[in-house]
């Protein structure tokens, strides 16, 4: 499988779709019927979240390693910190050498709901970089290392200004492109390149989308990550909120116009967070290649 920074070599432009583990044996199954047809749209890549502890970190190996051996698609396995040693990170990455994973997104990676008060000691790691910085002094250029940006900053880092300085240092520490948060203002994200590139950061900024088919899940998300709801999306879906069918058709258009903004702007490429879902992502890729 090509590394993401060489895709990047010969795409202008790319396409890629983010996907999490079950929590169930059938969930499982039921997204590797998706998969198939997720793939057959063809995009560039596909990531895989990961769960700290537990089954789920295995999980998303195996999603990763299915992906690329069955349908030869490139894919990128997410890594957190969180509730790891510098040891078990170690050995985690050693595992995806040996599965010929060669992409990873470096994270940092929340407290998990039932060790909510964990925090970092000696042996862990505290911030992503430092996660960015051990994967090249210990890997050197086997891994293409992704990392999360946040158009809004963080939601622990209510300073944008700040929140950048912090990305330029996953850029300097050896990561080589970055995914951004959900955001439903593209203004947001043209600012956000705008003051990277200020630092000298020149690696490509891929937007992160979420297309909305559900408007009281979406809002209790956003409320969680930190990301903003523009009034007009409030304006737009809180009237079909009870409705299925009329979210899904507006959530497309919403979707179809945000993005065709996005890339008349200059965005190098797309990721959608597909929520292990084909639809509206196959309608939507559809009408932006078209």
């Amino acid at each position: 499988m090509p590394k993401i920074v060489d895709i990047f070599t010969h795409q202008k432009l790319t396409f890629s779709f983010e996907l999490f583990p079950p929590k169930t044996e059938e969930g499982y199954a039921k997204l590797l019927g998706n998969m198939r047809q997720l793939c057959n749209l063809k995009p560039d890549f596909i990531s895989c979240t990961y769960g700290a502890g537990g089954g789920s970190r295995e999980k998303t190996l195996d999603i990763v390693e299915h992906i690329q051996n069955h349908h030869q698609t490139p894919s990128v396995a997410h890594l957190t910190c969180v509730l790891h040693t510098k040891n078990e990170i170690d050995d985690l990455l050693t595992e995806m050498k040996k599965r010929e994973i060669c992409n990873v997104l470096a994270l940092r990676g929340d407290p998990p709901r039932d060790s909510p008060g964990w925090t970092p000691g000696k042996d862990n790691f505290k911030y992503s970089w430092e996660l960015v910085a051990f994967i090249r002094q210990h890997f050197k250029d086997y891994f293409s290392i992704g990392v999360a940006g946040f158009p809004e900053g963080h939601v622990l880092c209510p300073d944008r200004e700040l929140d950048a300085q912090y990305l330029k240092n996953k850029i300097t520490n050896g990561a080589d492109y970055v995914i951004t948060q959900l955001f439903f203002d593209n203004q947001d994200y043209f600012d956000y390149v705008v003051r990277l590139r200020k630092l000298g950061v020149s690696s490509r900024i891929i937007p992160g989308i979420l297309p909305i088919t559900d408007y009281p899940a979406l809002v209790r998300f956003c409320s969680l990550c930190g990301a903003s709801i523009p009034q007009e999306v409030h304006d737009i879906f809180k009237p079909l909120a009870e409705d299925k069918e009329k979210t899904f058709e507006a959530g497309i258009n919403f979707c179809l116009k945000q993005c065709r903004k996005l890339l008349e702007g200059g965005a190098p490429g797309l990721h959608f967070y597909t929520l292990n879902k084909t639809h509206p992502v196959d309608t939507i890729l559809g009408e932006l290649r078209s």
